[in-house]
């Protein structure tokens, strides 16, 4: 389990040593901090960034607006600008990057972390699941409810005591139904939040999740050893569903 990883674009060291200071304090990771925008691009190809705050006024040959642009290019991860510069001419370059918001030096922490988490909430909105032909039948039939948890590149963010915390695909093993809610076992905790199974396995855009029971579904990743009825992930076994089975075997012809 990780938390938000977030990385800062901004010239002056002490505020954004400050910044730094404030973000950890409210429960975020801040990754890295860079003063130009070459080297913010430099970062991003080589760290799991989920989120950046940018000052538009930076050392460089870019300037905050202009790094925007080379990032989104690269890769699609949402983004607020924190500056000084409020004039409308600024404002105009800067909405048309479409950022997630645009914040008025100074300003209070407590408006950062909004800003924060509504960016999440809607960069999560514009990523579609990926379905099969049966999920989007099912689908279909039952919307999906995304209340407490928020799909985001590599990751989900679950909300816990009014904060969202982020677990990545790569550290959950399995999930389990237990009515209406669901079970998110990952290598050293279990998360628990009020959503189907369906639903949790249609909002993560990854084909490593597979049913394999109508309570389980797998990280294949984890998958150590299997039988008729049983998987086996590490220590933990899991009960292989007899309706379930020709798609967990479908697996293997497609490695």
């Amino acid at each position: 389990m990780s938390i938000v990883s977030i990385l800062i674009v901004e010239d002056e060291a002490i505020v954004a040593l400050e910044l730094q200071e404030s973000l950890e304090q409210e429960g975020f990771k801040v990754v890295a901090i860079a003063d130009n925008g070459r080297e913010a691009l430099e970062i991003l190809k080589g760290e799991e960034i989920d989120l950046i705050l940018l000052d538009i006024h930076i050392k460089g040959d870019w300037d905050g607006i202009e790094t925007a642009i080379h990032l989104n290019t690269y890769k699609k991860v949402p983004f607020i600008y924190v500056t000084a510069y409020a004039d409308n001419s600024t404002f105009e370059r800067a909405k048309a990057t479409m950022p997630s918001a645009y914040l008025i030096k100074p300003f209070r922490i407590n408006d950062l972390r909004k800003a924060i988490e509504l960016a999440m909430y809607h960069f999560s909105q514009k990523q579609p699941p990926i379905l099969d032909t049966h999920e989007k039948a099912v689908a279909k039939k039952e919307p999906i409810e995304q209340e407490g948890i928020l799909h985001f590149n590599n990751a989900i963010f679950i909300k816990q005591n009014y904060k969202y915390t982020k677990v990545v695909f790569s550290d959950i093993q399995y999930l389990k139904a237990d009515g209406n809610y669901t079970y998110i076992q990952t290598i050293d905790k279990k998360h628990v939040i009020k959503n189907s199974l369906q639903n949790v396995i249609d909002l993560f855009n990854t084909e490593k999740f597979i049913r394999v029971h109508r309570s389980y579904a797998i990280n294949v990743n984890y998958l150590t050893a299997f039988n008729e009825n049983m998987i086996q992930l590490g220590e933990e076994e899991i009960p292989l569903g007899r309706n379930y089975k020709d798609v967990f075997l479908q697996l293997f012809k497609l490695l």
